[in-house]
């Protein structure tokens, strides 16, 4: 099961729009906040930096009574309104061309957060919906519910992919045909950064409908396989030449620096940053690995990823051509071993002398399907790069899934987990005593809330001590509510007070607070 982790970024740690206005930038989100513990809940835009926010749903808002009804019309009064190219009104967008029209006189910064192409799968648009149903040669769906035909055959979310090109569209036209009113005789275009990307791969389906296919990549969102972490990333701005395609490695985490760099915005005080500055690599040559550096100073050739969470509970590290993913759930093959492209690590004095050499291997596909798993043919590849990656994780004080004691089919060693038997708290000290059945408890937690009973509990973690069979801690100022998790020898969780298992959906998903559950402090 999953461990414990923040719904949050503290709010310590410097935002870009908080990094941006120390330098003059006005900043604006619209669309999509995911960055608390729901959508809805602290902080929003605004608690971290930005100047405007607009979190509308958009187009994606859920069709009622279902998604083959509630189309959008010409009509004036139709929030949805289909516009002269017969896209229907997309609020986000509409926002998002108000703040910019807004602030064009002064440095912006725009998080354009569409929806689109997240669930709900559906189009307010017909006219696309029967386009796309002819395209692919399928019928025109009489019942809303579900989607069954495999690959990229679902004419919903071939509407929703050509309505998002069309918003965006509509935010490229205008940065083309405004003016800049600090440039005379450019537009807005001339002087703007755009970058374009995702935050996941491609969900290829959710129950009862499919959705597509990221072939030739395996798997899809939450997955550690290609299919769930390579996105798109098409960039253009004022000091990069059209037309260019790289295979450099990069991610998301690189854009925060490299907006530094592009604004000449001084990196906050103490802030780190994991991510690269990939300006020069954009402005010069972006064939070239050697031009995006790691925090040494040397040529980045590797990166890691660690999602411990829901049906993925992976951590991945990739080396070059090479990528390995563990499988933290046991009935998962426990490594993986790909090799992606044909580029391998070289000797300083191979680097200098074979740049276009090493350019042609990494652009040289060998296994992006990940369909040859050579972890049994190579062990001592697997061993190197398991040692970096165990290596990484430990020094970013990485969480680990827990076994769950509770699983309902056959788990070696879940009969062993010990019993809690009571617990006691004076002032801020509590402790819980509990009987072991076969395996040593060897750590322990306490889990506590600030905000227990409201609409979106946030949970922390403080640590806990475990001395002849009990379980000591300490709960922070204004602890609402708290529970104690004992961690066995062999890797198993026991919470008490029980927890409502949101993983699976036992005892009432999404319906259940954890404090209904947990001790209250009186």
């Amino acid at each position: 099961m999953d461990p414990w982790y923040s719904g949050r970024m503290p709010l310590s740690d410097v935002s870009i729009a908080e990094a941006l206005k120390k330098n003059g930038y006005v900043s604006g989100h619209t669309g999509k906040w995911h960055m608390a513990i729901d959508h809805n809940a602290f902080p929003q835009p605004k608690d971290q930096g930005f100047d405007y926010t607009s979190n509308d749903l958009g187009v994606s808002r859920a069709m009622r009574p279902n998604r083959l009804t509630g189309f959008a019309t010409l009509e004036e009064d139709d929030p949805y309104q289909l516009d002269e190219d017969g896209f229907p009104r997309d609020q986000i967008t509409v926002d998002a061309l108000n703040f910019i029209n807004e602030n064009k006189d002064k440095p912006f910064f725009l998080y354009y957060s569409s929806w689109l192409v997240h669930t709900p799968i559906q189009t307010r648009c017909k006219k696309l919906l029967e386009k796309y149903c002819k395209k692919l040669g399928v019928e025109y769906p009489l019942d809303p519910v579900g989607w069954p035909l495999a690959g990229q055959k679902n004419p919903y979310y071939c509407s929703m992919v050509e309505m998002l090109d069309h918003y965006i569209g509509l935010i490229i036209t205008f940065l083309e045909k405004t003016p800049d009113p600090r440039r005379p005789g450019h537009s807005l275009f001339d002087n703007t950064y755009i970058i374009f990307t995702s935050d996941n791969g491609g969900m290829e389906r959710i129950p009862g409908e499919i959705i597509t296919d990221n072939f030739p990549l395996d798997k899809g969102k939450i997955n550690a396989k290609e299919g769930g972490v390579r996105v798109p990333f098409i960039i253009t701005g004022p000091t990069i030449r059209a037309g260019q395609e790289s295979h450099v490695m990069v991610n998301g985490l690189d854009f925060y620096p490299t907006i530094l760099s592009w604004t000449a915005t001084q990196k906050p005080k103490g802030q780190r940053l994991d991510g690269s500055d990939l300006s020069v690599l954009l402005h010069k040559y972006p064939r070239n690995p050697d031009l995006v550096k790691d925090k040494t100073g040397n040529s980045r050739n590797s990166m890691v990823w660690h999602f411990p969470h829901g049906i993925a509970q992976q951590s991945t590290i990739r080396i070059n051509g090479w990528k390995l993913i563990k499988n933290w759930i046991p009935a998962r093959p426990e490594y993986e071993l790909y090799q992606l492209y044909e580029n391998t690590a070289m000797t300083r004095k191979e680097v200098k002398k074979g740049l276009f050499r090493r350019i042609r291997e990494m652009e040289t596909r060998v296994d992006i399907e990940e369909a040859i798993n050579l972890a049994d043919k190579m062990p001592e590849k697997v061993k190197v790069m398991k040692k970096e990656l165990l290596r990484r994780l430990k020094d970013m004080n990485a969480s680990y899934p827990y076994f769950n004691p509770n699983y309902k089919h056959p788990l070696e060693n879940k009969d062993k987990v010990c019993r809690a038997v009571g617990h006691e708290r004076i002032g801020n000290k509590v402790s819980a005593k509990f009987e072991e059945n076969g395996a040593n408890v060897t750590n322990g937690q306490i889990a506590y809330t600030l905000n227990g009973g409201e609409k979106s509990e946030e949970w922390y973690i403080s640590n806990a001590v475990v001395k002849a069979n009990q379980l000591f801690g300490f709960l922070p100022e204004g602890t609402t509510h708290y529970v104690f998790n004992f961690v066995d020898e062999n890797n198993f969780l026991v919470s008490y007070p029980e927890m409502p298992d949101m993983l699976s959906g036992g005892n009432g998903r999404g319906k259940t607070k954890y404090s209904s559950k947990a001790f209250k402090v009186e």
